[in-house]
């Protein structure tokens, strides 16, 4: 997977064959993201795996603790993940998954029925993100 920032706050994340291995790049990436302190919103346009890849489970613990590490930054700056899915019949499939995604992450898991679709929902998150700490009723721009 690699991370394209080039929009930020709208954060692109690709499968790359090559980096699949450079996940500790991955890491690195992301905990520059949160670093940053600001709301973002992660796309995919790879939808959801129909190819049945499964992480290893080294790779999946590696994951869940650095998730733990980085909970409350996730939860406060990622405003949500929005997949490309174009597939009515695995959009539906996807809201169950949705809710487990959600309690897992800390943060909302979202379907769009294309790339403009998907980022009008992202746009609209980040519209929505009021700053830690702010009372106010303003968006944060």
């Amino acid at each position: 997977m690699q991370l394209d920032i080039s929009d930020f706050p709208l954060v692109w994340i690709r499968r790359d064959p090559v980096a699949e291995r450079r996940d500790e790049a991955l890491f690195a990436q992301f905990e520059a993201l949160l670093a940053r302190q600001q709301a973002f919103v992660i796309l995919s346009e790879a939808g959801l795996d129909d190819d049945g890849h499964v992480h290893p489970q080294k790779e999946r613990k590696r994951a869940v603790l650095w998730m733990k590490r980085h909970k409350a930054a996730l939860r406060t700056y990622i405003q949500g993940m929005v997949l490309v899915e174009p597939s009515a019949a695995k959009r539906l499939a996807g809201k169950a998954i949705a809710v487990m995604f959600g309690q897992f992450w800390g943060y909302p898991l979202h379907f769009g029925t294309s790339r403009d679709d998907a980022l009008d929902l992202a746009q609209h998150l980040i519209r929505a993100w009021l700053p830690p700490g702010n009372g106010s009723t303003a968006a944060h721009q």
